[in-house]
C-alpha cells in the first residue's frame, strides 16, 4: 500500500521512511507543507503521515485545505506537539490519528493499517474474499487454507483489489498504488503483474472489463 510521508527532519524521515518499507508500505517522502499538498491533490494515497511543523505550510492548514477540497485520504498526524490542546486542534482539523513523537514504528505501521482498512469498510483484521485471506500485518496470503507464496508486488496488487471489492480499479489506479512517485512505469506493467496474480490465485478470480479495469471476484465464473 502506498503512503504519503511530510516530515523535514531528514534523519527522522529517512528512519520513518526505511521502518515503514519494512513494514511492507510503498513511501512517497517530502518535506515541506507545499509538496505535501501537491502530492495529496495529485496521487492516490492509502493514507499520509503527517508533520504539523513543516516548512512553507504548516500541517494544521494541510489538514483543513485537504479536508475543504474534499480529500478523504486518510491522515496520521506525527508530531512533537503534545498538549491536549495541539491533539484536539489536530483532530478537529481533519486528522484521522495522533501520535506523539517518539513513536514506535510497530505501533505506527499497525495504526496505518488500522486506517486504510476503516477508509475502505473493513474493519476486520484480516481481508477475505471467497476462499482468499489476506493478512495485512504478516504480508500472508491462503487460497482456502493453502498458503501462497507472493512476490510483494503481487501481495499489493491482491491487497489494492481486496480493499476495492466489489469496485473495479482502472489500470492508472492500481498503478498509483503499486509503485511510487518517480517510478517509470511501462504501458503493459499491471497487466503483466495481473497475469502473474492469476497465475497463483487462479485466473477467474480476477475479472476483467477491457477498458475499465479489473475486478476480484469472491466466487469465481
Amino acid at each position: 500500500m502506498r503512503i504519503l510521508l511530510a516530515e523535514d527532519d531528514p534523519l527522522l524521515g529517512d528512519g520513518l521512511r526505511a521502518g515503514l518499507r519494512q513494514a511492507g508500505f510503498l513511501v512517497d517522502w517530502v518535506q515541506d507543507g507545499e509538496a505535501a499538498l501537491v502530492q495529496l491533490h495529485d496521487a492516490g494515497y492509502g493514507a499520509m503521515v503527517l508533520d504539523l511543523g513543516l516548512p512553507r505550510i504548516d500541517g494544521l492548514d494541510i489538514l483543513r485545505r485537504a479536508r475543504a477540497d474534499g480529500i478523504a485520504t486518510p491522515i496520521l498526524v506525527l508530531t512533537a506537539r503534545d498538549a491536549i490542546a495541539q491533539r484536539v486542534s489536530g483532530l478537529d482539523h481533519g486528522a484521522d490519528d495522533y501520535l506523539v513523537k517518539p513513536a514506535d514504528l510497530h505501533e505506527l505501521a499497525a495504526r496505518l493499517r488500522a486506517l486504510i482498512r476503516r477508509a475502505h469498510g473493513r474493519p476486520q483484521e484480516k481481508l477475505s474474499c471467497g476462499a482468499l485471506t489476506l493478512d495485512p500485518a504478516a504480508r500472508t496470503v491462503q487460497l482456502q487454507d493453502e498458503a501462497l507464496d507472493l512476490t510483494a508486488r503481487e501481495f499489493d496488487l491482491l491487497q489494492a483489489l481486496m480493499l476495492a471489492t466489489p469496485r473495479l480499479l482502472s489500470r492508472e489506479q492500481l498503478a498509483q498504488q503499486l509503485y511510487q512517485w518517480g517510478s517509470v512505469v511501462e504501458s503493459n506493467t499491471v497487466e503483466v503483474q495481473i497475469h502473474h496474480l492469476r497465475r497463483k490465485i487462479g485466473p477467474e478470480r480476477i475479472q476483467t472489463l477491457r477498458g475499465v479495469g479489473y475486478r476480484l471476484l469472491a466466487e469465481p465464473r
